[in-house]
């Protein structure tokens, strides 16, 4: 029996392909609504409860992060990230090309015409989720270790994002660790939230945790999706933010309808969709979320067929790959460890 073989018969595999599976779901459910408020989508969709295709560039992203975090065995910098994009920037259609923000095509024109390293090709750009949305590979090669995938997060975020707009960074981080606590076999909805917010950083990005804990003490007031969604939509401009895909207002609402949902994977996604707004990127989070605290197993089958045969990268492949790559991670910083703890017993023993 090969290793890899193996290695997809673990609740470690498992985990990394519901994560993979629950984005690209949620991100393909979410854009036929995406842009809209929910009363449009009420009358010219009624409830959106299924999908199809392969996802957007929240998809295109996250795939283009992972290929950077198996090329580099969890270890990939915002160097890295932007390499990556370089490489295989022509491979992306015309049609997904078009679904990319200004933030993102600012930054690939900056890095292309050679004029800027990538840690300066973020500088001026406009807030968005672009790197929140497609952040969960480092989650999951940081599985069980939300500190850790949140502090790579801030830096491969900074590619997109940094100084005014370095709240993206905190979105980044926020969506990180919460894929990496949903990793922990002990792990529950009330464990990944509290890991989410306890990376952010507590001063520098003090008004994301405030709009966070305003939304998820919205959800606990309503404990109801339609009045939760009513109650959002009713504060208008004192939360939602002028540039709908603008971190500020999507991380707090992943986390807020994760919480809704209680974690279940098919009302996260459902949930995001039908809210409306950025609900390509706000399901494709939440859902990411969702299927690394429950795994493949517990999304329904034929969504499961449905997105491994439609998406355009095979996600089973890179899930097994992601899934090697965090316990090679873990070794050689369990390693590491070792070493420390040899160095302090010998001092005990000097």
């Amino acid at each position: 029996m090969s290793e890899g073989t193996h290695l997809r018969d673990t609740t470690l595999y498992d985990k990394a392909l519901g994560c993979l599976l629950g984005g690209l779901i949620g991100d393909a459910m979410g854009t036929p609504t995406e842009g809209r408020d929910y009363p449009y989508i009420e009358q010219h969709y009624g409830w959106v409860d299924d999908f199809e295709g392969s996802g957007t560039d929240d998809t295109v992203m996250k795939d283009f992060l992972a290929q950077s975090l198996i090329a580099t065995e969890g270890y990939a910098t915002l160097d890295d990230w932007a390499a990556t994009w370089l490489a295989h920037w022509d491979d992306v259609g015309d049609l997904k090309r078009m679904k990319f923000f200004i933030s993102v095509v600012h930054t690939i024109q900056k890095l292309g015409m050679g004029r800027v390293v990538p840690r300066m090709a973020a500088l001026g750009n406009m807030p968005s989720s672009s790197s929140a949305m497609c952040i969960s590979p480092v989650g999951i090669v940081n599985a069980c270790n939300p500190r850790q995938a949140a502090q790579q997060a801030y830096n491969l975020a900074a590619l997109i994002h940094i100084h005014e707009v370095g709240f993206c960074q905190d979105g980044a981080a926020c969506m990180a660790a919460a894929v990496a606590a949903g990793f922990d076999p002990a792990a529950t909805v009330e464990s990944v939230l509290d890991a989410a917010t306890q990376t952010i950083l507590p001063l520098s990005g003090r008004e994301m945790l405030e709009r966070i804990a305003q939304i998820r003490a919205m959800a606990q007031q309503h404990g109801e999706y339609r009045a939760f969604r009513a109650a959002v939509y009713a504060l208008g401009d004192a939360f939602l933010c002028r540039i709908m895909c603008d971190s500020r207002e999507t991380i707090p609402l992943a986390l807020g309808l994760f919480e809704l949902a209680q974690g279940d994977l098919e009302r996260c996604v459902t949930y995001c969709a039908n809210f409306g707004r950025d609900a390509d990127t706000i399901a494709s989070m939440a859902g990411a979320i969702a299927g690394a605290l429950h795994g493949a197993r517990a999304i329904k089958a034929e969504w499961v067929h449905k997105a491994v045969a439609q998406a355009s990268t095979d996600q089973e492949q890179m899930a097994l790959d992601l899934a090697r790559v965090a316990l090679s991670k873990g070794e050689r910083e369990r390693q590491a460890q070792e070493r420390l703890a040899g160095l302090a017993q010998g001092m005990l023993d000097s």
